[in-house]
């Protein structure tokens, strides 16, 4: 009998349209999936008609998986702290314009990377540009929670310290609708361990305390092919990182995880059945 409280899926394609990404995630025995909305590589997208958008919601509901299990992802583009005000306007356009994709397909979440400086202005002035664009985006929309994403803290890009989340979740008006997906590759190179029953504890705790695990909406379940620390991103199949199989064991087991969904972006697709029944293998009976 497997777990029920585990959602655990992968962002699948949405090649040749939006409607696809609950079928292919249905034929992978995913319970959950990570999708992109749009063509994630460039600024404009067309609209979403009617057909296409009823279309959508037809095959998700014949996948079985629940609306809340889907965590779509913005555009690689954005980036809702840069120092110019121009891109800086740019980018939170196609954000809001992301969120209310999002909205029509009846999904109520949207995963994003939190921004980067770009080494042309402080940390603290980044952030602030985030919160603010977060803000605009909140007012402008309704029913769809930002999920920030933790970062490696590779480049220029923030969200690498827990820190940064809460200060952004802080600066958020309506808290109801700001929540965080945490990415394990991401949380380990950016110095998290989560190796060892006592290290996972350990950052699981800290986690806790600065952010809250109450805004917990999602996880990446990554390996890391860097090491802990290393401020780069690149993620690993399951076991055959730095990571190994113990911190996916310690997550499907742990209650905290429950009825989010668990999201795989490991590299090898063709795997990405198999690592699902493994991950439900580990649940403890």
């Amino acid at each position: 009998m497997q777990d029920i409280n585990k959602f655990v899926g992968a962002h699948v394609s949405a090649s040749g349209g939006v409607y696809n990404a609950p079928l292919n995630a249905k034929a992978i025995g995913a319970k959950a999936f990570a999708l992109f909305t749009k063509n994630q590589r460039q600024w404009k997208a067309k609209p979403l008609d009617e057909k296409t958008i009823e279309k959508f919601k037809t095959n998700l509901k014949e996948s079985g998986i629940e609306p809340k299990h889907v965590l779509p992802h913005d555009s690689y583009l954005i980036n809702l702290g840069h120092p110019e005000d121009e891109k800086r306007q740019k980018s939170l356009e196609a954000f809001i314009d992301e969120v209310k994709r999002c909205e029509q397909l009846g999904l109520d979440k949207l995963n994003f990377h939190p921004g980067s400086h770009l080494k042309k202005i402080s940390e603290e002035e980044c952030l602030d540009r985030i919160a603010e664009a977060m803000n605009i985006t909140l007012n402008e929309t309704e029913g769809v929670t930002l999920v920030l994403e933790n970062t490696a803290g590779q480049g220029s890009n923030l969200g690498y310290k827990f820190e940064h989340l809460a200060y952004l979740i802080d600066k958020c008006e309506d808290k109801s609708r700001v929540g965080v997906c945490l990415d394990t590759c991401h949380t380990f190179t950016a110095g998290y361990d989560l190796r060892t029953r006592e290290a996972y504890e350990k950052t699981m705790n800290e986690f806790d305390t600065i952010v809250g695990f109450e805004y917990l909406r999602g996880m990446h379940i990554n390996d890391s092919k860097p090491p802990l620390g290393s401020r780069v991103d690149r993620h690993h199949s399951l076991g055959q990182g730095e990571l190994g199989w113990e911190p996916f064991k310690f997550i499907m087991n742990d209650p905290r995880m429950d009825d989010i969904p668990l999201i795989l972006e490991t590299i090898d697709e063709s795997i990405w059945a198999q690592e699902i029944q493994a991950l439900y293998d580990l649940v403890e009976k």
